[in-house]
């Protein structure tokens, strides 16, 4: 009986571990692009006003990304993220709305 209940106590003790890591795992900062690729990114939502992007496929070491250049430097986010997807809408939308009329 008390082998048991140690063995429960231990169990609990290592799903709480694996949660709090998880949740530390996935809370990570978003990673800057290093050479020559994207090899991890982040779902971390961010503010810093965008300069451009670019989409990454998966090749090799490389994993599927877009590549968000900001002034702090280009950083590496999950494209089927739903803010992500936000947030290349709100960039092309802006940079529509601050480009000359065309005349023709």
């Amino acid at each position: 009986m008390e082998t048991q209940r140690i063995l429960m106590r231990s169990l609990a003790v290592v799903f709480i571990a694996s949660v709090i890591w998880t949740i530390t795992v996935s809370a990570q900062p978003p990673q800057k692009v290093r050479s020559p690729c994207c090899t991890a990114v982040s779902t971390v939502e961010f503010t810093d006003p965008i300069i451009s992007f670019r989409k990454q496929e998966k090749s090799l070491s490389c994993v599927m990304a877009l590549i968000f250049k900001t002034e702090r430097g280009e950083f590496c986010y999950d494209p089927r993220q739903p803010w992500v997807q936000e947030k290349v809408k709100q960039f092309i939308a802006q940079k529509n709305k601050t480009r000359p009329p065309r005349h023709h």
